[in-house]
């Protein structure tokens, strides 16, 4: 096996592959063909003499020790892309590229004014380049464990070990149905008839989690508010929203909100961090402005 170390291209074009789970779903973060990166990643295997990954019919998918590289090769990115910051920090100035993500539907939430800080971010520092992306909580934990993601913005039930939670806020929810709902029109309904209802669910909801919020099982399934919402407005099912992404099908009288003192919930918004991470520049100067922005100390 070759000692001499990879050509960084290389390795961050596998680091894309990987993320994207195939060599056509990284075309666009690549801007190369499927051909092009496939010869990259032939150079890249025998550059290591390593078999890092088997593609084709069966589809993409690491071999052993291809896994162990690539979370090598997340560690050596990372720390490049760290000292990169530093140096820049060094002579005053901020660059390179803030990674942030954040749980979908939060744009209507007067509580998180994320394209004001965003705004005023990129104004401070506009040789950084921002990259936004939408997730649910699972995948927001695992993109900044696994330093895909700088830092992150959402509500997680669950916590993962090496990230710290700084606490930001708390989002109302409220159980709805639709104008389309047989529930829509009545006046006192009991909760016990609220429970025997079709009810929709999030993917990332364990067993116990739909128990607390009153349902012992789902009659569907979504994994973003939007998708919920739409369930929702067709009439076939009740299900839990944030009372400011409702509020505008509400006013329209499409939406109802269904006992309230009995089903309503708050959940609590945080702002996450890999361990170790909070004191680089593009995260500190970010994290501060958002605190300030929110009124947090």
């Amino acid at each position: 096996m070759s000692t001499a170390m990879p050509d960084l291209k290389l390795l961050r074009i596998f680091a894309s592959v990987v993320r994207h789970q195939g060599f056509a779903a990284a075309q666009q973060e690549l801007n190369l063909s499927t051909s092009a990166i496939s010869t990259y990643m032939s150079q890249l295997e025998a550059q290591v003499g390593l078999t890092l990954c088997h593609r084709g019919r069966g589809g993409f998918r690491l071999t052993s020790k291809g896994e162990l590289y690539y979370q090598e090769t997340l560690r050596l990115l990372g720390e490049l892309e760290s000292f990169e910051r530093y140096s820049a920090s060094l002579k005053g100035e901020l660059r390179g590229t803030l990674n942030l993500g954040v749980l979908d539907s939060t744009v209507s939430d007067p509580a998180l004014p994320l394209a004001e800080v965003i705004g005023a971010y990129s104004q401070e520092h506009a040789a950084v380049h921002l990259h936004l992306s939408v997730m649910s909580p699972y995948d927001l934990q695992l993109g900044v464990l696994d330093n895909r993601l700088d830092l992150a913005i959402g509500a997680f039930s669950t916590r993962m070990n090496g990230l710290v939670y700084q606490p930001l806020y708390r989002e109302q929810h409220w159980l709805y149905c639709s104008e389309r709902h047989p529930l829509f029109n009545e006046r006192r309904i009991p909760a016990e008839l609220i429970t025997q209802q079709r009810m929709v669910g999030r993917g990332y909801w364990s067993q116990a989690e739909l128990a607390r919020h009153g349902f012992k099982h789902s009659a569907a399934t979504v994994e973003s508010m939007e998708a919920q919402l739409i369930l929702v407005l067709s009439g076939a099912y009740i299900g839990y929203l944030p009372e400011h992404y409702a509020q505008a099908w509400v006013e329209q009288k499409r939406l109802r909100v269904l006992l309230p003192a009995t089903f309503g919930y708050q959940a609590p918004f945080s702002m996450i961090l890999r361990r170790g991470r909070a004191k680089e520049p593009l995260i500190l100067t970010f994290r501060d402005l958002l605190r300030a922005q929110l009124n947090l100390r």
